[in-house]
């Protein structure tokens, strides 16, 4: 079995156009606003960074670039990167017709999120949205540490990363038992990474649990908080079916469990 240090990065040729536009998180709205729009998940992300005018921002990890030009609409100086060469191309394509135009600047390049090449607290946010689950933990500390330096001492460090490992690990299960009780079992693959994007089964090597993102977090030098959430749930479905997703979803340890979204806002400690 190989250690952590054996693993090598993804290669970045797994990270295709195809990948972008219908398996990476906000495609849907980015095909039809050409990222105008966000998805649920990205504006809640999103907003946790508190962007204001003059402020100079990382994406790491930028992907198709649409977070560039929310940052610029918001007055915001930012940078993306990328270690995929399409995802570099596809930003600079949305972030064209953005300099000029908007209050903010805009750039992109391609770069690896271990060796950062800016200077050392450089800017006053970083995000690291949907891509802390492609890092190996190696990788991810190496990409924390490089984010410590360059962020500001006053700085904010937001992350978004999905799914909550133990939710698969341990509460799918039960949800698959259920429904099959239920008479929906044919809904439920044994595997719950056969559900929505196939491709993730290849790219997602680090999910997280709500206690290692704070451990991972607090190795990199980091203090922050860290919490879950989910898709909006149909709670009106019955009275029994609403009270279990009430317990699931609202009371602790169970949402520990069932909640399917990590966030975290960290600042160096």
């Amino acid at each position: 079995m190989k250690s952590e240090q054996e693993k090598q990065p993804l290669p970045s040729t797994l990270y295709t156009e195809e990948y972008f536009l219908t398996a990476c998180e906000g495609y849907d709205e980015f095909t039809t606003t050409e990222g105008e729009q966000l998805s649920r998940r990205l504006s809640a992300a999103f907003k946790l960074a508190e962007i204001t005018p003059g402020m100079t921002i990382l994406d790491v990890g930028c992907g198709r670039g649409e977070i560039l030009r929310h940052c610029a609409k918001l007055g915001a100086d930012s940078i993306g990167i990328d270690y995929a060469a399409v995802a570099v191309k596809m930003s600079q394509n949305v972030i064209q017709g953005v300099n000029g135009v908007e209050p903010g600047k805009t750039a992109v390049m391609q770069a690896d999120a271990k060796k950062l090449p800016f200077p050392d607290k450089a800017f006053d946010r970083v995000l690291m949205f949907d891509v802390v689950e492609h890092l190996h933990p190696w990788e991810l500390h190496e990409a924390m540490l490089e984010v410590h330096r360059v962020l500001k001492p006053n700085g904010r460090f937001i992350i978004h990363t999905a799914p909550n490992v133990w939710y698969d690990k341990y509460a799918y299960p039960m949800v698959r038992a259920f429904r099959t009780l239920m008479g929906d079992g044919d809904k439920y693959p044994k595997d719950p990474r056969q559900f929505g994007v196939a491709v993730n089964q290849h790219v997602h090597v680090n999910e997280q649990s709500m206690v290692s993102m704070g451990q991972a977090l607090r190795a990199a030098g980091f203090n922050g908080k860290v919490w879950l959430d989910s898709p909006p749930q149909n709670r009106a479905e019955n009275i029994f079916m609403a009270g279990l997703r009430v317990l699931a979803f609202d009371v602790p340890p169970f949402r520990w469990f069932f909640e399917r979204e990590v966030f975290a806002v960290a600042a160096k400690a």
